[in-house]
C-alpha cells in the first residue's frame, strides 16, 4: 500500500474533527491539527503559546510588507511554516491525517492525497455546539458563524479555490444525514477504494 494522506476540511460543528480523529485511529496514522504548532515551535526554538494567536488567521495584504523575502505578518509566516511542515512530511513518504491548514491545496501534488470536506445541517451543528460548549441556541449559532467566517477568510487568503467549494475536494459529505459512525463507514469505503486503485 502506498502513501495515504487524508486532508479533512470541515464546517464548525459538523463533527469533522471527530471524524478526522476516528480515521486516524482506524488507519493508525498520526493526526496533525493544532499540534503542528508544538512541532514547529520545538524545531524552531519558539514558544508554541505565542504561535497560537496567529494560527489560521487570514493574511491581510493591505497591511503586509515584504522585506528581503520575509513577510511582516506573523500569521502569514506561521501559515507558510505549517505548509512547509506538511510538505516535508509528505515528501518523506509519511502517511498521515491533517485537519484544515489548506492541506487539500498545499498537498495536491502528492498522489496519495485524499481530500474530504465535512459539512452539516445548521440545526444539527447548533445542537452539537450547544451540547459541547454549554451554550444556548443563539450563542451556538453566532459561534458557528464566527468560526466558519475565520476559516473561510484564512483559506481564501492562501488558496485559489474557495473554502467549501466542492471542486476543491475529492469528496464532500454531510455528516448530519447519517451521523458520525455511518459517515465514517462511507468514508472508509471510499478511502479503501482509492488506496486500492493507487
Amino acid at each position: 500500500m502506498g502513501q495515504t494522506i487524508l486532508s479533512i476540511g470541515r464546517e464548525f460543528g459538523s463533527a469533522g474533527h471527530e471524524i478526522a480523529q476516528k480515521l486516524a485511529d482506524y488507519y493508525q496514522l498520526p493526526l496533525y491539527d493544532h499540534n503542528l504548532l508544538d512541532e514547529i515551535a520545538a524545531s524552531k526554538g519558539l514558544d508554541s503559546r505565542e504561535l497560537q494567536g496567529h494560527d489560521e488567521v487570514r493574511r491581510n495584504r493591505l497591511f503586509n510588507r515584504n522585506v528581503r523575502g520575509m513577510d511582516s505578518s506573523p500569521a502569514y509566516n506561521l501559515a507558510l511554516l505549517q505548509f512547509d511542515f506538511l510538505r516535508e512530511k509528505a515528501e518523506s513518504g509519511e502517511s498521515f491525517v491533517v485537519v484544515g491548514r489548506c492541506s487539500e491545496t498545499v498537498l495536491r501534488p502528492y498522489k496519495g492525497l485524499i481530500s474530504i470536506f465535512v459539512l452539516g445541517d445548521m440545526d444539527k451543528k447548533v445542537a452539537r455546539i450547544m451540547d459541547l460548549y454549554h451554550m444556548n441556541r443563539k450563542e451556538a449559532e453566532e459561534f458557528i458563524k464566527e468560526k466558519d467566517k475565520r476559516r473561510k477568510q484564512y483559506h481564501n487568503s492562501h488558496c485559489e479555490l474557495k473554502w467549501g467549494d466542492s471542486r476543491n475536494y475529492d469528496l464532500c459529505i454531510n455528516s448530519s444525514r447519517l451521523g458520525v459512525e455511518e459517515t465514517m463507514r462511507i468514508l472508509v469505503q471510499y478511502i479503501d477504494a482509492r488506496r486500492k486503485n493507487q
